[in-house]
């Protein structure tokens, strides 16, 4: 009896001590599998032109170079085009975050009459949209928000997907948070800033994230509408506009040896790695700050019975 429990014993600890290996292993290749493509673009983007055509480029640059950064930041109009998506990425964010849970905190309130016909109004937008050319219209020709700033404001300020997201999280919230609020005198808007918004950091933090990378990337609003006015330019579209200059380049200077001499050191495969490179770092610092609110269930033990 003692020898089988034991021999059990035995096992159970070699067990134990097999899955943290076996764990680690696995997650070690799963992160391997995911960094390479990011850490190949950066090599890529690290690398001389003329080398890179090669290929075979691994997680370090075979002839390291800075010319597609050079070529890139080298223009004046790439600062400019990150001030204005910078901005407009923080002005969006903020506006999106206010609006959107200041009406989801509305819908979620049962003693408003009229908050699932407003619900079922809202959800049907996600699901009937007019379509590219009835947007253009209203936005340029009806609102006359071509060719200004506001063009990359007004028409993101407020996201449904995004409001059904907060809403769902405040109706999880415990119901006597706001009774015992409401008991001592406070009204609807002090129970949203002072208890409501507090507890709902964690699906702030990931809408806020969600609005940031879809501003922050976005590049056809500038096509449509400050598509003919530089100084309005945002980054992703200056950036895309600059890949395909380099790729023109790259089709002419194949017609002489002179004229390849001169974009050998930049290609399009560099560029484009270098401008996926510079597009990527904001989001990777921002990235940090946030992360530590997606846990959710901050208000699990607020209520003690």
């Amino acid at each position: 009896m003692e020898k089988n429990i034991y021999t059990e014993k035995k096992n159970r600890i070699r067990r134990d001590r097999v899955f943290p290996v076996v764990n680690t292993i696995i997650l070690c290749l799963v992160m391997f599998i995911t960094l390479y493509p990011v850490l190949n673009t950066v090599a890529y983007s690290f690398n001389d032109g003329t080398d890179a055509l090669r290929g075979n480029i691994g997680l370090w640059p075979r002839v390291f170079s800075l010319e597609s950064y050079r070529s890139i930041l080298s223009d004046k109009a790439v600062y400019q085009a990150a001030w204005i998506s910078a901005s407009k990425t923080v002005i969006i964010t903020l506006l999106n975050l206010f609006w959107t849970s200041m009406l989801a905190y509305t819908l979620s309130r049962k003693e408003f009459v009229l908050r699932k016909f407003m619900t079922v109004i809202f959800v049907l937008t996600m699901y009937v949209n007019a379509g590219l050319i009835p947007n253009y219209l209203l936005i340029s020709r009806t609102l006359h928000l071509s060719n200004s700033y506001l063009v990359y404001i007004i028409p993101t300020m407020f996201s449904c997907f995004n409001m059904i997201v907060i809403r769902t999280y405040i109706q999880g919230l415990p119901d006597a948070l706001v009774e015992s609020a409401r008991i001592d005198g406070a009204g609807d808007i002090r129970v949203f800033w002072q208890i409501i918004f507090p507890l709902c950091k964690p699906v702030l933090a990931t809408v806020a994230l969600f609005v940031a990378v879809g501003s922050w990337n976005s590049w056809f609003d500038t096509y449509l509408y400050n598509g003919g006015k530089k100084e309005l330019y945002s980054l992703q579209y200056l950036l895309k506009m600059k890949l395909a200059t380099t790729q023109a380049s790259a089709n002419a200077a194949k017609a002489t040896a002179d004229a390849l001499s001169t974009v050998s050191k930049t290609t399009p495969v560099t560029i484009r790695c270098a401008i996926t490179v510079i597009a990527t770092v904001p989001i990777l610092i921002v990235y940090p700050f946030l992360q530590q609110y997606f846990v959710t269930g901050i208000a699990l033990g607020s209520v003690k019975e």
